[in-house]
């Protein structure tokens, strides 16, 4: 299994923090965010791991390079942002014929992901991909989904208001083996795509749930990356 890593983003919701750090790299209990991502990969068996850069990209090339995971790491440099869709077909000779897990690495996530993993493994005979999912408190600001009675999406509500439900899409995603050749073969090489709305409609039907029990958090406003610090610092307060 391979995985990318989206990490090119700019970072603006996140300012002042991000005037001088990309956001991957951003201290979660004082550890960079890209970290615990790194270790979690490992742990799974993940065996080449691809990270799109942009922003700072200097600075995620020199943590990647002090990294004891460099060897396992492909870093790909975005002269043009081409979204996180279109860093996908533009590298599409990196993952296309291995199971790939796609992360945007600016959200927190405390699952192992193993469970995740298994889930995909027992998918419906159906579904080519499997995408995780955890209950927002604000599903208006969210990918909201919508589910038959096995677990497939079926149908995907990107930041609407007064959406159906609370469920809504970690833009984290398993891809099985041959999704490029079956969905995205016609996509434009180096062009600007976005997954959750270029690709994700391409799978409904097709696209397999796991929903975390555990925290899963975009940091990407100051107000969530200051909750989530105040809660981290409390868990792991000394008595």
């Amino acid at each position: 299994m391979k995985a990318i890593l989206l990490a090119a983003g700019l970072g603006t919701r996140l300012k002042p923090l991000t005037n001088t750090i990309p956001k991957c790299l951003v201290p979660i209990n004082g550890k960079p965010l890209l970290a615990y991502w790194l270790e979690k990969l490992d742990k799974l068996g993940v065996s080449d791991i691809l990270i799109n850069v942009h922003y700072f990209a200097e600075q995620v090339e020199e943590f990647v390079l002090k990294s004891e995971y460099r060897n396992k790491i492909t870093i790909v440099r975005e002269t043009k942002l081409l979204g996180t869709g279109g860093t996908l077909i533009s590298n599409k000779e990196f993952w296309h014929s291995s199971p790939t897990m796609v992360i945007h690495a600016d959200n927190y996530c405390e699952d192992n992901l193993t469970n995740f993993v298994e889930a995909h493994s027992k998918r419906p005979k159906k579904c080519d991909a499997t995408l995780l999912l955890f209950e927002s408190a604000t599903p208006s600001s969210c990918g909201i989904v919508e589910l038959d009675s096995d677990g497939t999406i079926q149908r995907f509500h990107e930041k609407v208001c007064n959406p159906p439900s609370n469920l809504a899409s970690g833009a984290l995603f398993l891809f099985s083996e041959g999704v490029y050749e079956k969905y995205f073969s016609h996509f434009k090489q180096k062009s600007f795509y976005e997954i959750s709305l270029d690709m994700v409609p391409l799978l409904l039907g097709s696209l397999y749930s796991y929903k975390t029990p555990l925290r899963y958090i975009d940091i990407g406003t100051p107000q969530a990356y200051n909750k989530l610090q105040t809660e981290l610092l409390a868990i792991h307060k000394p008595a």
